[in-house]
């Protein structure tokens, strides 16, 4: 079974504007009349054209979008934006033709003019920027949970969802494209929205994605191996970054100092910054000292300039997910809330000071109380697995089982890393299938095994296909007192297999093997 597209979210009351003024206003070339057209839409898929829509055709890997406008203008499109090799193909579509050098470096702004979200808009939620390798998605949802505990309405668009206050749907892309973002922004917007946590990826900002926006607080969470697939190398990851903290997308940042590369992001800032740090040695304006590490959260306390400091819990394992914690809180000190508000905010009925925050997918315990602690967990890198398997055997008092595939058509330089880690970090290794794509899932299994017998010829290890064995299998080798982490899949619905979304949840499929070997399941949450 194929699972569902996800919607995108667009403003319900699209107020139309004249396809004339948005040619004048950029100095655009046309071809075709504009006159008596207005304009309620922008979007780069014929098949989600709706009536009033600019569709814009790019440039793709096999076929020009443009090809598609005669679709396009069948379901209501007005006009087609696209370069000077589109012309030709769009011209069946009887459109008017709007001619850019660039058509995605354009459409940012495009869509910003077209559903009035452009940063001189004055009805704009706050908004709230968090890029790195990880804890992007985690800081984000905690970013959005302690807006909520302030009492306002908020948004979001991360990896995993994209709320507009009690609205949500799955996403399709960590960060959309800049047509969605922008109507996105514009449907929140309606709805009263106040404050928006936005997850930003490296290849959000190297296509484009937040072009025509300005965040208010931008953060940098870490760097660390991935996405070699996307850049040549760390240095040009690193560099994708970046613009994030230029004053074309950030008023004010914050960057934790937890890796190496954020002195970088300090140093080639060109927007005020902040700095964070959960490490006792580095030099930082907040500090992070974790104070309680329990199996059902983690208590932190943050210390800031002016011996300001705040003790709280939030509801996960491990430093990393405190790091990410007092990072959105600090997010939210640079945009203005104070601090004791905060602390106030996060006050208990019964005295203790917590984030009423559930992340789908991260570090997400699926088991009962009895038998074996079972964890599915998106972290698909080296660092994430390092990380969440150190938190996982803290709380361990038997035997760590780590179950885990790799990306097909995606970064190969990290697989190998990635079997060492699993393997370093647990007691029992299991490796299976994940996002195959259009690669031999055997082939990238072999990968991963031979890497991990290599460095660890002793370890046990096993190989099992499909994914509902192999859990099932992993449940098998495992009793009372001992941990599964199923590392990769975390809240995906879907398993892409040569193309197509096969229906597919992890947490539902841990859930069932549980059941069968007799264990309770914990609850569903969705």
């Amino acid at each position: 079974m194929s699972a569902r597209i996800p919607p995108v979210l667009r403003p319900e009351h699209p107020a139309a504007r004249p396809l004339a003024e948005l040619v004048n206003a950029f100095g655009l070339r046309v071809v075709g009349s504009t006159d008596g057209i207005e304009v309620t839409g922008v979007t780069l898929s014929a098949a989600e054209v709706q009536p009033g829509d600019v569709f814009v055709g790019v440039h793709g890997a096999h076929r020009h979008g443009a090809e598609f406008a005669a679709d396009a203008a069948e379901r209501g499109a007005v006009a087609v934006m696209t370069d000077d090799a589109g012309v030709a193909l769009a011209a069946p579509s009887g459109l008017p033709v709007i001619v850019v050098e660039d058509p995605r470096a354009a459409l940012g702004d495009v869509s910003a003019w077209v559903y009035r979200t452009t940063q001189d808009a004055e009805d704009l939620p706050q908004l709230f920027a968090v890029t790195g390798t990880n804890g992007k998605t985690s800081t984000a949802y905690l970013l959005e949970a302690v807006l909520g505990q302030l009492g306002l309405v908020t948004g979001l668009s991360s990896t995993a969802e994209r709320h507009i206050g009690q609205l949500s749907v799955t996403s399709r892309l960590t960060t959309p494209e800049a047509s969605e973002m922008h109507a996105l922004l514009a449907r929140m917007r309606e709805s009263e929205v106040r404050a928006v946590a936005v997850e930003v990826s490296a290849q959000a900002l190297s296509r484009h994605r937040v072009d025509g926006i300005v965040f208010d607080v931008v953060a940098f969470t870490n760097l660390s191996h991935d996405h070699l697939d996307d850049y040549a190398d760390m240095e040009e990851y690193f560099q994708a970054k970046l613009p994030l903290f230029q004053p074309e997308h950030g008023r004010r940042g914050v960057v934790s100092l937890d890796s190496e590369w954020g002195a970088r992001v300090v140093a080639e800032s060109r927007i005020p910054v902040t700095t964070i740090t959960v490490r006792p040695e580095v030099e930082a304006e907040w500090r992070v000292e974790i104070t309680e590490a329990a199996a059902a959260y983690t208590e932190f306390r943050l210390t800031g300039p002016e011996g300001r400091s705040l003790t709280t819990r939030v509801p996960l394992i491990g430093w990393h997910m405190a790091a990410n914690a007092a990072l959105a809180i600090v997010m939210l000190v640079e945009g203005g809330f104070e601090l004791g508000a905060i602390e106030q905010a996060l006050r208990h009925e019964d005295g203790t000071s917590g984030i009423d925050a559930y992340l789908p997918g991260r570090t997400e315990r699926v088991s009962g109380d009895e038998g074996p602690s079972v964890y599915v967990d998106f972290g698909h890198s080296p660092d994430a697995f390092l990380n969440t398997l150190a938190a996982v055997r803290q709380f361990t008092p038997g035997k760590v089982i780590m179950l885990f595939g790799a990306d097909g058509d995606r970064d190969t330089t990290k697989r190998a890393d990635m079997a060492r880690v699993a393997a370093a970090g647990s007691d029992v290794l299991v490796v299976t299938d994940h996002h195959p794509r259009f690669e031999d899932p055997a082939s990238i299994r072999k990968t991963l095994v031979d890497a991990a017998r290599e460095a660890y010829p002793d370890h046990e290890l096993y190989e099992v296909t499909p994914p509902e064995a192999a859990i099932r299998h992993a449940v098998s080798l495992a009793g009372e007192g001992d941990s599964i982490l199923w590392a990769g899949p975390g809240h995906q619905d879907y398993r892409d297999i040569r193309g197509v979304r096969t229906e597919y949840s992890a947490r539902d499929e841990a859930r069932a093997a549980l059941r069968e070997a007799g264990w309770t399941p914990g609850e569903a949450r969705r």
